[in-house]
Parts: C-alpha cells; structure tokens; sequence
C-alpha cells in the first residue's frame, strides 16, 4: 500500500484524435504506477520536481516551464510529488498513433 494520495486528473478533452489531461500534483500525492497506451507530450504549467519511479530505477526529474518532452506508448512509471511544493503538467495524449522518438 502507498503512502501517497492520488494526484488529481482533469480530462480536458477526448475525442477521436487526443486525451488532454491536467495532472496537478500537491506535496505528497502521485499517479500509481502505469503503462502509457498512447504516445504523449507533457507542457509544464507549475514547475517542480518529480519523483520517477520505473520498474528497475528511481530518480528525480525536474520540469521546468516551457520545457515540453514527449514519451512513446509503453513507457511505464509511477511519478510521485515528494517536495513540499505542488508541480502540474498537461499531458496530450495521441490516439491511433504508433511510438515516436522522444
């Protein structure tokens, strides 16, 4: 059992094309661990430090506004807030589409 509380999830849209989800992340919250069916875009709207934790490492990866990265569908991990600040991204997912360089 975790010692952490859900991040909060806000779809914003889906429909045929995309799923665009804010993901807001107070001190001590995270997402559980999962696997990205899509291929996806994350835009930071709070900057912060993120906690990444993937079946074989932990480590920190801060996000910093204007600073966007993509990931492939596959990619599997439990992102865990661990500071005493929220941080908050939107992530765009794609459908229909296969993996992408990141």
């Amino acid at each position: 059992m975790s010692d952490y509380q859900p991040a909060t999830a806000t779809v914003q849209i889906d429909n045929e094309f995309s799923r665009v989800t804010e993901w807001r992340f107070p001190p001590g919250t995270e997402t559980t661990f999962h696997v990205h069916e899509m291929d996806y875009v994350v835009v930071p709207t709070i900057a912060g430090m993120m906690t990444i934790v993937t079946e074989t490492e932990t480590f920190e990866n801060p996000i910093v506004l204007g600073q966007s990265y993509t990931r492939g569908a596959g990619s599997a991990h439990n992102v865990i807030n661990d500071t005493d600040a929220e941080f908050a991204f939107v992530e765009i997912e794609f459908k229909g589409r296969t993996a992408v360089a990141s």
